[in-house]
């Protein structure tokens, strides 16, 4: 009987009767996310699984994808993205074309709540790439101290903690704040200590929007490492960078502060993305003060004389040391629901088309009524390049796009929406040799995964879910500019999520093969 079965054996191999797979990546120069050389290979994938890396040259295949000539490379993970939109786009078309598989959300202290409820609904819905979130610390806040500017009771704490726990325990992957915004930037670290050391407890990650990212800047730093080793979770310093003329080169001092914290142990990194504006709410240029209680209260203020002169001021300054950069024209509308003519312009435009002199002082006026009007969302060229360029080639650093999902035509977005990840790849790597493209693999990669436990994500290897983008290293470019963002990347051929193509020779595939990601379960 045995020398029958062998028999069956020696005939099947003989007659090319051997397995067939689902989808074969033959003769890419493969990039496995560890940040070594690539190598050309063949990858082997069946169902939603990775199960052959090597020679596959007879092999058969239902799906042959040739690579000839392109890189391959595990799907980017994104690790601070703007998945509020996602109910309504979870097709995310703008980052799955980006090469992107796997996106964290719930960045910046803000998350959806109750996270159970919305990722049950996230998971009906069917996504196109996988999504995993972090709990939001003003979120949290907000649901328990509204916007009240003070230190919360010992029962409020308590409520805090429980609402923390609640939403480790439905899958979050840690926890983010946003201590620059409202209303995280009424907390004291005592508070932010309490409430990451119940997400430490679940194994959490601690991401953090410092609390300055201009004048102040290391002190945040500071503080954000001081949470890290008092409540024993890993950190990071999502999107890093030094905001404003006045701490141009602030890079060299922050991370110095990480190799520091980390020779002794503390476990701290850092996200980037590849440019040098940022985009927030045009309220990062009013005093947070002047906000608590809300809009209404706000006005109220406004109404004081005394108080009025003191919001104005404050806005001047950060208009001269801060998101402002100390010009004008260096603020750009994005998303200006009640004028959307503004959208793409200037406050300096603003002001030259209400004949106004263009001065720092009649901007923050201009920015009052933004504000009052219901506020905007605006772009900040306040960022210096080589600032840009020293945090990216850090080993501690990662790439994430801080980017919304976005279709084409809404708004005038920062166009890290839609080029983050092949901007990294065609300018920094390919262009400016700031780093290897294997290293700009790496940062996309295996650390993003490695930094969220997910094992099984972020390489090329056999037994790994198959998450795996096929690009040209020679053409991938990011298109979308400040002047036009709705613009797709080049050069990105082949995204598969979770063994389905996503992206099948640049054409794109609403294939709702992603997941949702809870941790622990």
């Amino acid at each position: 009987m045995r020398k029958i079965i062998l028999t069956l054996c020696v005939v099947t191999f003989l007659f090319g009767c051997q397995q067939e797979y689902d989808v074969v990546i033959k003769n890419g120069m493969v990039y496995d996310g560890s940040g070594n050389a690539p190598a050309q290979t063949d990858v082997a994938i069946n169902k939603d699984k990775i199960v052959k890396v090597g020679d596959l040259s007879s092999a058969k295949a239902k799906r042959i994808i040739d690579a000839t000539g392109l890189a391959v490379a595990p799907g980017f993970i994104d690790l601070h993205a703007h998945l509020d939109p996602l109910l309504n786009l979870p097709s995310a078309e703008s980052a799955i074309r980006q090469g992107v598989t796997t996106s964290l959300g719930g960045p910046d202290g803000s998350s959806p709540w109750p996270l159970g409820e919305y990722l049950d609904k996230a998971d009906s819905i069917g996504m196109t790439m996988n999504v995993a979130f972090l709990v939001g610390h003003n979120t949290i806040r907000r649901n328990i101290m509204k916007l009240e500017n003070r230190a919360p009771s010992h029962e409020e704490l308590v409520a805090m903690e429980a609402q923390v726990e609640q939403g480790m325990k439905e899958g979050a992957y840690g926890m983010s704040t946003g201590l620059k915004y409202l209303p995280g930037a009424f907390s004291k670290v005592d508070e932010v200590i309490a409430l990451s050391k119940v997400a430490s407890k679940y194994d959490g990650i601690y991401t953090s929007h410092l609390r300055e990212e201009g004048i102040g800047l290391l002190e945040a730093v500071y503080e954000a490492i001081e949470i890290g080793r008092e409540a024993n979770i890993p950190i990071v310093l999502t999107h890093h960078k030094a905001i404003g003329t006045k701490m141009w080169g602030g890079s060299v001092k922050t991370l110095a502060m990480v190799d520091s914290a980390r020779n002794l142990g503390i476990d701290v990194m850092m996200d980037q993305y590849p440019y040098n504006a940022s985009y927030t709410g045009i309220a990062v240029l009013i005093p947070s003060w002047s906000m608590a209680g809300g809009t209404p209260a706000f006005k109220e203020r406004l109404t004081n004389p005394v108080l009025r002169d003191s919001i104005k001021r404050g806005i001047v300054h950060n208009i001269l040391y801060d998101r402002g950069g100390a010009d004008l024209n260096r603020v750009q509308f994005a998303l200006v629901e009640w004028k959307k003519d503004l959208e793409g312009r200037t406050l300096n435009d603003w002001l030259v088309e209400r004949k106004m002199e263009p001065s720092v002082e009649n901007g923050a006026e201009l920015v009052i009524e933004a504000q009052l009007n219901g506020g905007a969302s605006c772009v900040y060229f306040a960022m210096d390049d080589a600032d840009v360029e020293r945090i990216m080639q850090h080993p501690q650093t990662m790439i994430a796009s801080d980017g919304r999902l976005v279709a084409p035509g809404d708004g005038h977005p920062h166009p890290r929406w839609y080029g983050t990840f092949p901007r990294v790849l065609g300018v920094y790597a390919r262009e400016k040799g700031v780093i290897t493209l294997e290293n700009a693999v790496q940062k996309m990669t295996m650390m993003p995964a490695d930094r969220l436990g997910l094992k099984e994500r972020g390489r090329i290897k056999e037994n790994t879910f198959a998450d795996v983008v096929v690009f040209n290293p020679e053409t991938v470019a990011d298109k979308s500019t400040f002047q036009n963002p709705h613009q797709y990347p080049e050069g990105i051929d082949y995204v598969i999520v979770n063994g389905v193509l996503a992206v099948d020779a640049g054409r794109f595939i609403d294939a709702r093969s992603g997941v949702v990601l809870r941790k622990g379960k």
